[in-house]
Order: structure tokens, then sequence, then C-alpha cells
């Protein structure tokens, strides 16, 4: 199944947290997580539309590694798996 995300959204896969605390316990897998805040950019919408019809294309391309908001994105699964749905607006930087 292929997606397209519309406008200024972008299609994320979440990548996985440590499984350990920096003092080095490992956390089991029924311990509370947080969500993660950093992912894989899959697909990008073609950009925001201003108010006189022009598109503003997107910063991020599909690939690159990003940091984003907590709570921002939305969640989806889709064949089993698990992604993410955020607007440009909740990247806040990308990862190099």
């Amino acid at each position: 199944m292929n997606i397209k995300p519309l406008s200024d959204h972008i299609l994320i896969e979440p990548v996985k947290g440590e499984e350990k605390t920096k003092s080095g316990i490992l956390l089991p897998d029924t311990a509370e997580k947080e969500k993660p805040e950093q992912g894989r950019v899959i697909a990008v919408g073609p950009g925001r539309k201003t108010s006189a019809g022009k598109i503003i294309p997107m910063e991020v391309k599909p690939g690159q590694k990003v940091l984003f908001t907590k709570y921002g994105p939305n969640e989806i699964k889709v064949d089993d798996k698990e992604y993410l749905i955020a607007k440009e607006e909740d990247i806040l930087a990308i990862i190099e």
C-alpha cells in the first residue's frame, strides 16, 4: 500500500530509542515508554499552499532523519507497521 501525504504533511517511520538507561539498566517491553522523537522521512506532500494559491515547497525530503515534537504527529498503522503523520511545523530539525 502506498501512502502519499497531502499538503504539508510528512509520513515518518519512528526510530526506536535506547532500550536501556544511561546507567546500563535494560528496560523490559512492559515498561512505560514515551513516544519516539526521531524518525526517518518516508514520504512528503507537495507543500503548503498560500492564500494566493502558490505552493511553498517542503524543506524535508524522503530518507532524511528528523527530530520532531513529541505529541504533534498522529499515529497510523499500515500493514502491521506503525508510522507517524506530522505537519511540517512539527519537525524541529534534520539530523545529519
